[in-house]
């Protein structure tokens, strides 16, 4: 039985649990995207088989019918209640109005009543995997008239093109962010957000070759917090880790974009300072131990400060021109500030 036999009130029919068929449709994060030369084809491809001027993908959303792709003449959203393809998602796979002035559905809608002056109007659903009409495929002619079988069943064809090339588009978005994710994981830590230690070496192995080859200034910063030990036995380890986070988005906030601050181990720390000589990066290194020092932490309802010991390393292009050199005298540097009394700042070169 097609639409056309049935009456509806289309301003406010709305198909049960249409909740679940929105949540179909914004699944596949197609609604407002750019246009896509993929999509046209097929728009262009329906209106050329059915041998009608007009031919649009659709998608119905909660209030409004979003045109993806035309045909014939460019339109960019409907009224939910001023589109014939609202119809779509009261339950017929197909629709088709062979005089939309004579369907009391349709009659009054803006697109029958005014320019062009719409009659014939076909459609196919486009059907998500989980069963949801989440818009349609149609075409439309301004006089009145049916598809011949054979254009109804390439109608359908052509529909099912079109559902498969948005599954393939989310499919294809969904997998970017899985990358992204994957990408995001092996090069971050959890716990403070800062960069781990294998993407600290990767990226320093750049900033090396780098500075190597333009004779520029690179530095590194060593930080230990000091006594961390003492607070994870007398706060626990929760604490302890939300130390280290606080630390971590202090370090994050008061660097450069170009910087690399990262969790070397354990309560260790490391930034380094690309295109940064070492009066810079000692002047850094104190700017950082001053506010690590000033910032407030809680276990509880008692608060506490940490405070934290810095090795500052350099390039001299000389004996310290490597990654691992740079790093050694930093750690160096570091260990000469514990020993030193610790909440203090030392430079390979001290």
């Amino acid at each position: 039985m097609l639409a056309v036999e049935k009456v509806h009130t289309l301003r406010t029919a709305r198909p049960p649990a249409d909740q679940f068929r929105l949540a179909a449709l914004h699944r596949y994060h197609i609604l407002d995207t750019p246009a896509c030369a993929d999509f046209s084809f097929l728009t262009e491809l329906a209106a050329k088989v059915c041998e009608v001027p007009y031919a649009f993908i659709s998608l119905v959303d909660a209030d409004r019918v979003w045109i993806k792709s035309c045909a014939g003449m460019q339109i960019g959203e409907l009224p939910r209640g001023e589109s014939y393809c609202s119809l779509a998602v009261l339950g017929e796979a197909a629709t088709e109005i062979p005089d939309l002035s004579a369907d009391p559905r349709t009659a009054h809608m803006t697109l029958t009543v005014g320019e062009p002056h719409m009659r014939m109007y076909s459609s196919v659903a486009l059907t998500s995997s989980d069963g949801h009409a989440i818009g349609t495929l149609c075409v439309m002619d301004t006089r009145p008239g049916r598809l011949s079988d054979d254009q109804r069943a390439m109608l359908v064809k052509l529909a099912r093109q079109v559902m498969a090339l948005i599954e393939l588009r989310a499919n294809e978005r969904n997998l970017e962010a899985a990358v992204r994710e994957l990408e995001l994981l092996a090069t971050t830590d959890d716990l403070t957000g800062l960069h781990n230690r294998r993407s600290l070496l990767h990226r320093l192995k750049f900033e090396v070759a780098r500075a190597r080859r333009f004779r520029a200034p690179l530095s590194a910063l060593m930080i230990d917090l000091d006594h961390f030990k003492k607070i994870n036995d007398e706060y626990g380890h929760v604490v302890g880790d939300q130390v280290l986070a606080d630390v971590g988005r202090l370090l994050r906030e008061n660097v450069r974009v170009i910087d690399m601050p990262s969790r070397y181990g354990g309560e260790e720390l490391c930034v380094i300072l690309p295109n940064t000589p070492a009066e810079g990066a000692r002047k850094l290194a104190e700017t950082l131990r001053a506010r690590i020092e000033a910032q407030p932490h809680a276990a509880g309802a008692r608060q506490f400060r940490v405070t934290a010991s810095i090795g500052v390393g350099s390039f001299n292009h000389m004996e310290i021109d490597d990654a691992e050199s740079l790093l050694k005298q930093a750690d160096d540097a570091l260990y000469r500030a514990k020993r030193a009394g610790r909440n203090r700042v030392e430079h390979g070169s001290d």
